[in-house]
């Protein structure tokens, strides 16, 4: 089968009925690999034609994808689709949704870096509020104007408004391959989804360097989510007593919720609670108990690693560090940012009062941490875009600083890229204090850059 290649795009188009015979005589992984040496950005395959399809017809496609998207790293799933064909897929794979989905070919284009129409007016709505960050941010990156919607009424409200919006995204999903434990970030807790059974192979699964670098971050407290886990075996066991025990140097905290003993040994348990694990029946034990959260380490954040000294390749790269956070700031704030200094120092925070602050991780080719310390006024104004309305809750201010410092970081990657310098990041911890971000990043040395938005004091800390 031949593509059609549009924006970047290889989109393949089979039509009729797909089954697991089928979906093989339809494509295969020669078409796929011809496909991406046409360097597109994406490969999709288009439902517009297709009459029916069962699960069996799907995986024949995801195989593919697996094989291409290991290979290739490019962006694999399908498009074109009706609400009816969006929820069987939901439904078929669940959780284990690790492909994209476009509602339509143009939203696609919209993900594309090939894509020559900047600028979009987009609005967004999905029920999942990391996919809508995850869409926003790489929406901002491809030079668009994303609009979120905060609710289903919101949304039906809005998207009533059509002159107002260039497109509108609604039914579309943003998956990675080989993604095998997925991540997420509520309030300070990082927590891990593990299912199955647990064996050797956690630790190929399991991205320890991006573990590491949340660590350097600021993040103490882990939460693995195994209300799926059926069992595991004396590997697992031993990959867990490991993490626990470097989590220990930094004063980090590692729990398990959700895990049933009724086929592991009730051994497992006490070997990894002497490691320093913690077991809770309910995710809730943890989320909703603030005092809590504050005894496990969550608004905590001792570092007693050895300190890294900031290098010349990651101080060559400080413009880039810096235009990706200002051009993302002024977009949100409406304002234009101003230089006043730059020194290669300790962190220096003359006025901490009313201040608040994001910190996010690098790795890759280069690694270390971009600290952002702003104005509770600054933060607040930076978050009305996403929020969608003025606010005073700070939680809710931290929560979407997150979303913001995600963006930001989002662009970093994208400026790095283009000098083909390799880096991936980790989910931003956010402070509601500067005190508690002092305690991160303590002596370290790295380039402090003050600015200010409309005459409000902005700092910005690059570190290792």
């Amino acid at each position: 089968m031949r593509p059609i290649i549009k924006n970047g795009i290889g989109i393949f188009t089979p039509q009729g009925f797909l089954d697991g015979n089928s979906s093989t005589s339809f494509l295969s992984i020669e078409d796929l690999e011809a496909t991406t040496s046409l360097n597109v950005d994406m490969i999709l395959v288009s439902l517009k034609r297709v009459v029916f399809f069962n699960r069996n017809g799907l995986d024949a496609f995801i195989k593919l994808f697996t094989k291409v998207r290991q290979s290739n790293h490019v962006t694999v799933g399908f498009c074109d689709y009706d609400e009816k064909k969006y929820n069987a897929i939901k439904t078929f794979y669940k959780n284990k949704l690790n492909f994209s989905l476009f509602k339509t070919v143009e939203i696609a284009y919209l993900f594309s870096s090939s894509f020559k129409n900047k600028n979009q007016n987009v609005l967004l709505y999905t029920e999942d509020k990391s996919q809508n960050t995850a869409m926003a941010i790489e929406l901002h990156d491809n030079g668009h104007n994303p609009i979120l919607a905060q609710s289903l009424e919101e949304f039906k409200e809005k998207s009533s408004k059509k002159e107002a919006y260039d497109i509108v995204i609604s039914s579309t999903y943003l998956g990675q391959m080989g993604q095998s434990v997925a991540t997420r970030v509520t309030g300070n807790a990082i927590i891990y989804t593990i299912s199955s059974f647990l064996d050797v192979e956690i630790g190929n699964k399991f991205n320890i360097q991006y573990h590491n670098n949340s660590l350097n971050v600021g993040f103490r407290l882990f939460i693995f989510d195994a209300y799926k886990v059926i069992s595991m075996n004396v590997h697992a066991l031993n990959f867990f007593s490991k993490l626990a025990s470097a989590a220990a140097e930094y004063n980090a905290t590692i729990c398990f919720v959700g895990m049933t003993f009724e086929k592991t040994p009730e051994v497992f348990k006490e070997t990894l609670e002497d490691a320093g694990i913690l077991f809770y029946p309910q995710m809730d034990d943890i989320l909703q108990n603030k005092k809590l959260l504050e005894e496990l380490g969550a608004s905590s954040a001792a570092n007693i690693k050895t300190k890294r000294v900031i290098n010349k390749q990651t101080v060559t790269e400080l413009p880039r560090f810096i235009d990706a956070t200002v051009v993302t700031i002024e977009m949100m704030t409406n304002s234009k940012a101003v230089k006043q200094s730059a020194e290669v120092q300790k962190i220096n925070i003359a006025d901490k009062t009313g201040k608040i602050a994001s910190s996010i991780g690098y790795y890759g080719d280069i690694d270390g941490m971009v600290i952002l310390v702003f104005p509770e006024e600054i933060a607040k104004k930076a978050c009305e875009l996403l929020i969608g309305e003025k606010t005073d809750d700070l939680e809710m201010v931290l929560d979407t600083l997150a979303e913001l410092v995600n963006i930001v970081g989002g662009k970093i990657k994208t400026l790095l890229s283009d000098k083909n310098i390799s880096v991936d990041i980790t989910l931003p911890r956010t402070y509601n204090d500067v005190e508690s971000l002092l305690e991160v990043i303590e002596d370290r040395k790295g380039v402090q850059v003050d600015l200010s938005f409309d005459n409000d004091k902005f700092l910005f800390f690059l570190t290792r």
